[in-house]
């Protein structure tokens, strides 16, 4: 069983903004989806509601939502009280896909990192975990330089493994 955290930032480590992205790029999105697909998605709530409503459950992996509030429920979705609660549940490979507070608290149990850094520097209000130094890069995508988003924007794809 593997763990991993996926998300995309800007260059200050941005990583959404007003319960949103402040960006678009569908390179991203099909990446996200195609490397999710592989087990399931372990989100915080704040996530969870971030997602248009046609996107959750995200569909084809179990969705596994971490929250406090011990009445939450939601259609296609399962509660979890906590993180440790919630990598229990897994039956499988986990994919941790936010928010900010379940990357901070799951970032020590992972075994691989999904970054997709994107070119660009975005105000918002929610930051990606900080990559110490037990992560090696295992491969960027391109390997030099950056990829051009349909949408215009620079974009690369790096995979962290931990030394």
């Amino acid at each position: 069983m593997t763990i991993a955290l996926i998300w995309a930032q800007a260059h200050s480590g941005v990583i959404g903004a007003g319960g949103g992205i402040p960006w678009r790029v569908p390179e991203d999105s099909r990446r996200f989806r195609a490397l999710t697909m592989s087990g399931d998605v372990i989100m915080g709530r704040k996530t969870w509601d971030s997602l248009p409503a046609r996107f959750r459950p995200l569909p084809g992996r179990r969705n596994i939502v971490v929250t406090r509030d011990a009445n939450w429920s939601a259609v296609g979705a399962e509660r979890a009280g906590s993180v440790d609660e919630a990598l229990g549940m897994l039956s499988g490979d986990g994919w941790i896909t936010g928010g900010g507070e379940i990357y901070a608290e799951s970032i020590g149990r992972a075994d691989r990192l999904e970054v997709t850094e994107i070119d660009a520097d975005l105000a918002g209000d929610t930051r990606a975990p900080v990559i110490g130094d037990e992560w090696m890069l295992a491969s960027t995508d391109p390997e030099d330089g950056w990829a051009t988003s349909e949408t215009g924007l620079c974009y690369r794809f790096l995979t962290y493994v931990r030394e």
